[in-house]
């Protein structure tokens, strides 16, 4: 069983278009992490929000995830796009 990951950013005002450029380079490497299924990207125009959705196998390999983009600043740089942290939220997925 997987785990969704969703991250919902509030975009400095004026900052997405300087955003994607980071995006289109750095969500490979996202996808190519170990323990993760696949990234969308969604975008609220109008309030400047982001959300990232996401599937993992684990939260574990989602905060493993976390903690090297902390190490190597992609964390960093991705924050100075945004107006606050991510809010982060975990959700199991339930077979109804």
């Amino acid at each position: 069983m997987s785990v969704r990951v969703t991250l919902n950013c509030q975009v400095k005002p004026d900052q997405f278009q300087a955003l994607l450029p980071f995006l289109e380079h750095n969500l490979p490497n996202v996808r190519g992490f170990k323990g993760n299924l696949q990234v969308s990207v969604l975008y609220d125009e109008k309030n400047d929000e982001m959300l990232l959705d996401e599937e993992w196998l684990t939260v574990e390999s989602h905060r493993a995830y976390l903690n090297f983009i902390n190490n190597n600043g992609v964390l960093e740089k991705l924050s100075s796009f945004l107006s606050a942290p991510p809010d982060i939220k975990y959700f199991n997925k339930i077979e109804v």
